[in-house]
């Protein structure tokens, strides 16, 4: 008999996978989305019924679509038994079995570490080991980060987390696919892959929570661990309550008077248009979040919670995209939407910016000063940034716009997305800004002195451990490898731009 087929259903702006299984007749889904049009328009299309959902976690990173498939489908929907939720689910647990059709079958594995009751499921087809889906487990080179339920409880989960791999890779066999749902780009794991797909045997030579002792793994892991977006602390709470499906018809239109008021009152006003046209021209006061980049994880990390939302899109597919992005991690209702540009938004003068590129801010930089503004996370920032530059997080910056100076303001990130939405913020401010639209490899090519950590790491050495006198020879000997390292190349610097 023929292998199930497994169908991974793809949520690149979040970084995760769901995944639709089936036989040709019956079908489960691992992890759904919250938009669960997209799984029954996919069962449909493959002409099988749904008759299982399965939870792998209470997810930290979007809402949950099970509960809603489930309900829509009739299909029984598993999640772990321990986990206090607000709704009928059928409870499994570790070793416990599920049929699916006449010859698939799960089993539950308590795979605790990126929460404490964490479950993998692995897939039988006629007796035959096939694949394991891990959630935020095991991952392709990596594991799923261990401190989302806060810091009290990091210490107890990252160990857990690298009993419960080494638990798959000695229970499965090598030829097992593995089929994690974060590890795409969520901030959900620990760190980050490019690989695709893989098997228990390859994660074996690959994983370094297989390669490495213990110690080792857990204090690389801790050390590695960055900010993650603040919409993750009520994407529990929402989960364990139960989330409905969403409505993802178009707000109410809104004419330029009230977007002028919505302005004024404080709330979001924002445009879905590329970073390009919104620096060329866009309504006084709005945002820019573009739909063709990480727009739910990033405004979902700078907004206040429930702090009223106006979409503005150059067409209502633009404003359905960006709800279904907003739906994911729980920010359901827009206040309003406006479409067609800004010249439709206003009746007043529009603002604009500048965009450059390094090689442009090398060249300003030598006939007047300039502010460089770097919005990348710290770590990024610490691996490798422009002498002089300030850093302000872009997470940040909506708190701390006040202590941008009152100058000539150069911001940058490592690909041009997080600058534009930082651009955005200062034009809403009334800083005078030049919005550098460049990756950061380009920043090396320039006559631009970067500093390295390996640069950090000399001056410190460097500084004596004494009030005494400094080895002037020694200082001079750094201070030729600070020279060398600094036209090294920087490393990669995160999931996003």
């Amino acid at each position: 008999m023929a292998h199930p087929t497994i169908i991974p259903i793809e949520t690149p702006t979040l970084g995760d996978r769901s995944y639709l299984v089936h036989d040709g007749e019956v079908a489960f889904v691992v992890d759904p989305q919250r938009d669960i049009d997209r799984v029954l328009d996919l069962a449909a299309a493959e002409g099988v019924r749904i008759t299982r959902v399965f939870e792998t976690h209470i997810h930290n990173d979007y809402v949950t679509g099970g509960l809603a498939l489930a309900v829509r489908t009739g299909a029984s929907y598993f999640v772990n038994g321990a986990d206090e939720v607000g709704y009928d689910r059928t409870p499994i647990s570790d070793g416990d079995e599920v049929s699916v059709g006449a010859s698939m079958r799960l089993r539950a594995l308590a795979t605790p570490g990126h929460t404490f009751t964490h479950l993998s499921y692995a897939l039988t087809s006629s007796g035959e080991p096939v694949a394991v889906f891990t959630g935020g487990s095991l991952l392709y080179g990596a594991t799923g980060r261990p401190d989302l339920l806060g810091h009290e409880h990091t210490h107890d989960l990252v160990h857990a987390q690298y009993a419960s791999v080494q638990r798959l890779a000695a229970e499965l066999p090598d030829a097992t696919e593995v089929f994690p749902t974060h590890g795409f780009g969520s901030f959900c794991s620990a760190t980050q892959s490019d690989a695709t797909d893989s098997t228990i045997g390859q994660e074996k030579h690959d994983n370094p929570a297989l390669t490495a002792d213990e110690e080792t793994y857990v204090s690389e892991l801790l050390a590695g661990l960055d900010a993650y977006p603040a919409y993750y602390v009520h994407m529990g709470p929402a989960n364990s309550a139960g989330p409905t499906a969403p409505d993802l018809s178009l707000p109410a239109m809104a004419e330029p008077e009230e977007l002028r008021r919505r302005i004024e009152a404080g709330e979001w006003v924002v445009d879905l248009r590329s970073r390009t046209v919104f620096a060329a021209g866009h309504v006084p006061g709005t945002l820019n979040f573009g739909i063709d980049g990480g727009f739910a994880t990033y405004l979902g990390w700078l907004i206040e919670w429930g702090t009223p939302l106006t979409l503005l899109g150059e067409t209502e597919d633009d404003v359905t995209a960006a709800q279904r992005e907003l739906v994911r991690i729980g920010i359901d209702r827009p206040a309003a939407a406006a479409t067609g540009g800004p010249q439709d938004w206003t009746d007043r003068p529009l603002a604009s910016f500048p965009r450059a590129t390094f090689a442009d801010l090398d060249s300003v930089r030598h006939h007047r000063d300039v502010v460089i503004l770097d919005v990348r996370r710290t770590p990024e920032f610490a691996t490798a940034r422009i002498e002089g530059a300030l850093n302000i997080p872009l997470h940040e910056l909506p708190k701390r716009v006040h202590e941008v100076p009152d100058a000539e303001v150069w911001v940058h990130c490592a690909g041009g997305y997080r600058a534009s939405v930082a651009a955005s913020f200062l034009s809403a401010a009334n800083k005078k800004l030049v919005a550098i639209d460049d990756t950061f490899d380009n920043a090396k090519a320039t006559g631009l002195h970067l500093i390295t950590a390996e640069d950090d790491a000399a001056a410190t050495d460097a500084t004596p451990s004494d009030a005494g006198e400094r080895d002037t020879e020694g200082d001079l000997a750094k201070a030729g490898d600070q020279s060398s390292s600094a036209n090294s190349s920087p490393c990669s610097l995160g999931p996003r731009p």
